[in-house]
């Protein structure tokens, strides 16, 4: 008897402790607000930036001059709406929630975002320009994933994180890849 109500006790106590979630919210569940000021501050500085690449890229979709960089923008415009929709909607459950918004501890340069979007509506030769801007802008959203993915604890955002890393660590790869073949490779993609 004696054993069965200290097994009783036992799963009444890991039921109450399962009830109170995990410090990393790997049981929080879809929209359940739980998270992090870490998570609000990588939302919350991940909008503008990202707001900061589309501008760039819209400008690129006019003014690309090779079918790369009018590829790598269409991307860019259409990836990164679409996470600014989830980053939105993720910073208002994590409000809802009561979470404040905490520091990613980095600065503007840190996060690739020293350049003004407007400089490229003059730039030339605008491809090289535009991949010179946009290679530490990725660099810098990489820099903000991991901080997320470290620190972070809202499910959906450290999917999202490991997925910009994914993403824009690719397209760093191949914008260093197009710059340095593309000697020969303008005149033959702008002239087809």
């Amino acid at each position: 008897m004696k054993k069965i109500v200290t097994l009783v006790a036992a799963i009444a106590f890991a039921i109450a402790l399962a009830a109170c979630g995990s410090d990393d919210g790997a049981s929080s569940g879809r929209g359940s607000g739980a998270g992090n000021p870490t998570d609000r501050a990588f939302a919350q500085a991940m909008i503008p930036h990202h707001e900061s690449a589309v501008a760039m890229a819209e400008i690129a979709q006019d003014r690309g001059q090779s079918r790369f960089v009018k590829q790598l923008a269409d991307d860019i415009v259409r990836a990164q709406n679409r996470e600014i929709e989830t980053l939105r909607a993720r910073d208002r459950a994590l409000d809802d929630a009561g979470i404040s918004v905490g520091g990613l501890g980095m600065d503007h340069e840190m996060m690739g975002m020293d350049d003004d979007p407007s400089m490229l509506e003059e730039a030339s030769p605008f491809d090289s320009t535009f991949i010179e801007m946009m290679i530490p802008h990725h660099e810098g959203a990489i820099a903000m994933a991991r901080v997320e993915l470290d620190k972070g604890s809202d499910p959906n955002l450290r999917h999202l994180a490991r997925d910009i890393v994914d993403a824009q660590e690719r397209e760093i790869t191949e914008m260093k890849d197009h710059t340095s073949g593309s000697s020969g490779m303008h005149e033959t993609e702008h002239a087809s």
